[in-house]
């Protein structure tokens, strides 16, 4: 004979079954089937997207080269390369060019294999930079371009004698049959792959290949095909090296003929990528022989409208109320009818009505628990004095519990105030106005009451030291790295001097090092840090600048430059290497900013702000008083943000030397 509790387990397994296990199957086929079907539009539109976005600029770029190959002035000169009347002309033609330019620089290389190159870095120069060698592997291009029946190609490639690498679009010079030469220009590869690969959707990985193949544009540098207009890539730089079998290349090798054939239609097919089975979609563009290839995990991919998931959500709440309502009707005719008599005798009890008589007597768990209540009323009485007892002794414990906790919490508070004290008094805020004046302005603000971030200032005669420091960690934690890497610094600073900030660098990580070597910290705890040093010589009107995983910024109002630092941040478990740039001071405004500033979300997304944002303000407020741009920047700030929370300690160092 069933019990009550058998009663009870049997009415809802019934439910259960008839509700929650066809509607789960149900869903499950429906959410496939959904994230198939939409995650195909929503590739091939991505993919269709990213070719507009490449196409633009490179297109651009590719047309302004071509039209300097092709005046009537270029040919003139490389004709006659003797005819110094008809190079100066070309320069001055081609100075014009230069200025429209996304990189602002042009190259040509004569049928001798001279190499002129200019850009905006330096003065105009009509002599030749260097000779082109055939037995150089690094001249290989222009070789090949020579050779090529190609009017054009572009190629990803390090210039060994100019140290840059670049987009190089390659555009030969024709008088008939013959060619005079190569003409050219190039987009800088680090902001032409962080335009390309500027993406924050999940699962979607964008790369660019060219008819062979060979990897121009991928998240993972070293997949790239640097030189692959002369040079065969290995298999790892290019799309058949992504792919697991050769069934899946030959597959790919077909794709790539069909959007050839259809430049105007994307072209999918599935293959296995990274261990995963993934969706790959390509794109052609014909102008520029290049291949736009976007690989999707539909899985991690946002593929599927969030309306379709609320009104699922919908039909799941109705579904389950209409389980309730079922299991409640069996629930309360089989449990709860009974139990509401035993309730009202349990009422009275407790009330001091011993003698209530308790429902009638059964076989089941209610009939065992009448006799329970019976057994236990002589014993209520007695109890209840004893329990009250206890009640006042608990209450007083809690009580005592309750002060000695927010007294603790008290302590900890003004402890973490005083920590605040310390952490600015390192700051030195006093120097710098005394220094600098309205030469400068600083924008620190710590996510939490103290942080991990800090500035430092060392005047040296008329010339002077400042840098940012970013340690890794919020809070007390970021608090107390910086206490470690502010020691470090001034101890770097003694040894080295001021006016080597690479070398401080290098010395600081080395005396960070030392101090943790022996320590047994966690292998999860970060003590790595970016900084960013700036010595300012202010006699001869440069700034020496070097970073570790920190970028110095100058905008003139016109455009805004980006000096990186070192790959690596002091701390890291490699060793970096920190070398000084040096640029000019005059006409600019300087910045050094921590990571705290780009990564903040904000906006209509919750996107960070980004580098891109950041130059757009920086420019746009370069030519104002340092006191008017703190106020631009932290009212820009501010406006992003909006009601989202800092995400992380933010610092600003600014200035300006007329």
């Amino acid at each position: 004979m069933l019990g009550l509790r058998g009663k009870s387990l049997v009415a809802l397994l019934l439910s259960c079954a008839l509700a929650l296990i066809p509607a789960a199957f149900i869903a499950w086929q429906g959410v496939e089937t959904v994230r198939n079907h939409f995650g195909l539009a929503y590739a091939r539109n991505h993919t269709l997207l990213h070719r507009e976005q490449i196409f633009a600029p490179v297109s651009r770029e590719l047309a302004l080269a071509t039209r300097l190959a092709n005046s009537v002035v270029t040919r003139r000169w490389l004709s006659n390369l003797d005819d110094a009347a008809a190079r100066d002309v070309f320069f001055e033609e081609a100075e014009g060019y230069r200025a429209d330019l996304r990189d602002h620089s042009y190259f040509v290389a004569d049928s001798q294999g001279n190499y002129y190159y200019n850009d905006s870095k330096a003065p105009v120069s009509t002599a030749p930079r260097y000779t082109t060698s055939p037995d150089k592997v690094s001249d290989n291009w222009y070789y090949a371009t020579m050779r090529s029946p190609d009017r054009y190609n572009i190629n990803v490639e390090l210039s060994a004698q100019l140290k840059i690498t670049n987009v190089w679009f390659n555009v030969a010079v024709h008088d008939g049959a013959r060619r005079l030469g190569v003409v050219g220009t190039g987009l800088n590869l680090s902001n032409f792959l962080n335009d390309f690969l500027a993406t924050t959707e999940s699962g979607v990985t964008p790369i660019i290949i060219d008819r062979n193949g060979a990897i121009q544009a991928h998240p993972d540098t070293r997949r790239i095909a640097y030189g692959s207009v002369s040079e065969k890539p290995t298999e790892r730089q290019t799309a058949f090296g992504l792919l697991a079998s050769d069934a899946e290349r030959a597959s790919l090798r077909t794709a790539m003929a069909a959007a050839e054939a259809r430049p105007a239609n994307p072209v999918d097919l599935w293959a296995t990528v990274d261990g995963k089975r993934q969706l790959l979609v390509l794109a052609y563009i014909p102008d520029l022989r290049w291949h736009v290839l976007s690989v999707v995990d539909l899985r991690a991919a946002q593929v599927i409208d969030p309306g379709w998931a609320t009104q699922a959500l919908i039909a799941f709440v109705l579904l389950l109320a209409a389980l309730l309502i079922v299991f409640g009707y069996a629930v309360e005719r089989l449990v709860l009818k009974p139990l509401r008599r035993l309730q009202q005798s349990a009422q009275a009890i407790s009330a001091g009505r011993y003698d209530t008589a308790l429902p009638d007597d059964t076989d089941d768990e209610i009939g065992e628990l009448s006799r329970a209540f019976g057994a236990m009323a002589a014993k209520v009485q007695t109890h209840t004095a004893e329990l009250e007892e206890r009640v006042r002794e608990r209450t007083l414990e809690l009580q005592t519990a309750n002060t000695n906790m927010a007294a603790a919490h008290k302590q900890i508070d003004d402890s973490i105030d005083y920590a605040s004290l310390i952490q600015r008094a390192i700051l030195p805020d006093r120097q710098m106005v005394q220094s600098l004046g309205a030469h400068h302005f600083v924008m620190w603000h710590p996510r939490d009451v103290v942080g991990g971030d800090f500035y430092v200032f060392l005047p040296d005669g008329d010339n002077c030291l400042l840098g940012v420091v970013d340690c890794a960690g919020h809070g007390v934690a970021g608090a107390l790295m910086t206490m470690l890497a502010r020691a470090a610094i001034d101890h770097a600073i003694k040894e080295v001097g001021a006016r080597d900030p690479a070398a401080i660098l290098a010395r600081t990580d080395a005396a960070m090092r030392a101090m943790l070597q022996d320590t047994e910290m966690p292998r999860s705890l970060a003590t790595n840090m970016d900084a960013g040093l700036v010595y300012v010589d202010r006699a001869s009107g440069l700034a020496h600048f070097a970073g570790a995983k920190m970028s110095l910024y100058a905008s003139d109002g016109v455009t805004t430059q980006e000096f990186p630092g070192g790959r690596r941040a002091l701390g890291e478990r490699r060793v970096g290497e920190y070398t000084n740039t040096v640029t000019e001071l005059s006409g600019r405004t300087f910045y050094l900013i921590t990571d705290g500033v780009l990564d903040q979300a904000g906006g209509e997304h919750g996107y960070g702000f980004g580098n891109r944002r950041f130059a757009e303000l920086l420019q746009s407020i370069a030519g104002e008083s340092l006191q008017d741009q703190a106020a631009a920047v932290e009212q820009a700030l501010v406006n992003y943000r909006g009601d989202l929370p800092q995400r992380d300690d933010i610092t600003i160092l600014s200035f300006r030397f007329e």
